[in-house]
């Protein structure tokens, strides 16, 4: 296939006065044709009206810029799945509608979502709630679908087999605006050999949940081994999943309409500083040329 199919771009942010406009321009500037957000802050649920997004100007941009599509992450701290807490339910279910008309005004196609954890309550328990409250959530009329996150199982996640992401969705009745966002390194981290056998992993995925449920990939690299349920994203082909499996899924042509996401950490000035120089630039390029560049950091530090 030829590099110019390529789908990829990576979380922008969307902050300050430019809102959509600036995260178009960042994706731009890494040469990207598809993009993520968050519509605030992914640790807290302060949002600002989409009134105040510059979305008209942004999507503008975005049409003249080339971007195919738009990603929207939901907050990691939203939790579905707390049967322990029940009277934080309703707020998280009353957001999540709020998020996904904030979505469907910028025109996201999907909106990638964190199942949440049990908190001890064990799995089947969270997953009745999370179906029961995704069916309060989703409505007819909206575009955007909810994409559940595959996890890296750490703590009480859930998620973290394509089981379970199936049992949510066979849970939910109007289950026909769910789909799923594949992490490579939460799915390797979760224990599936991405790096020796995605032919395999994804075999799996598609008799589990159907490869039609599948809207975007999250292409991360893993600091961790597989199977080791830690989630801690590094640099693509600086990690224990490597280039040449994260390339060869990039490129996968049973995935060739799915937009990539990157989510890598930025890069410090040493490696033992913090990341303040954004990767995704060179790592696009690096997929785009099906070459990994393992001095990479060493010329985005010069």
């Amino acid at each position: 296939m030829t590099n110019s199919e390529l789908i990829i771009g990576s979380h922008v942010s969307m902050s300050g006065k430019k809102m959509l406009v600036g995260a178009v321009q960042e994706a731009q500037s890494y040469q990207a044709n598809t993009m993520m957000i968050f519509t605030g802050a992914p640790q807290n649920t302060r949002r600002k009206d989409s009134s105040e997004m510059k979305i008209p100007e942004g999507q503008a941009q975005a049409k003249l810029a080339g971007i195919q599509s738009i990603v929207v992450h939901a907050p990691y701290i939203i939790n579905l799945g707390n049967t322990i807490k029940p009277e934080s339910l309703p707020f998280a279910i009353e957001f999540m509608q709020g998020e996904v008309q904030r979505a469907d005004a910028i025109g996201a196609f999907t909106m990638s979502f964190h199942p949440g954890a049990h908190v001890g309550a064990g799995a089947a328990a969270a997953i009745k709630q999370e179906a029961q409250a995704l069916d309060q959530i989703i409505s007819e009329q909206q575009n955007v679908t909810i994409a559940l996150e595959t996890m890296a199982g750490k703590g009480t996640e859930i998620g973290r087999t394509f089981e379970e992401l199936a049992a949510i969705i066979d849970q939910t009745q109007h289950n026909d605006k769910l789909k799923v966002t594949f992490d490579t390194c939460h799915t390797s981290d979760a224990g599936y050999n991405i790096r020796e056998d995605f032919d395999g992993v994804l075999n799996e995925f598609d008799h589990i949940i159907g490869l039609d449920r599948l809207s975007v990939v999250h292409l991360n690299d893993s600091k961790n081994p597989q199977g080791s349920h830690k989630d801690r994203h590094t640099n693509i082909g600086f990690g224990t999943i490597g280039f040449d499996a994260l390339n060869y899924v990039a490129h996968h042509p049973q995935l060739t309409t799915v937009p990539k996401i990157l989510e890598t950490p930025y890069v410090g000035i040493t490696d033992d500083a913090k990341g303040t120089i954004a990767p995704y630039g060179a790592e696009i390029a690096m997929l785009r040329a099906q070459k990994f560049d393992p001095e990479m950091k060493i010329k985005l530090r010069a």
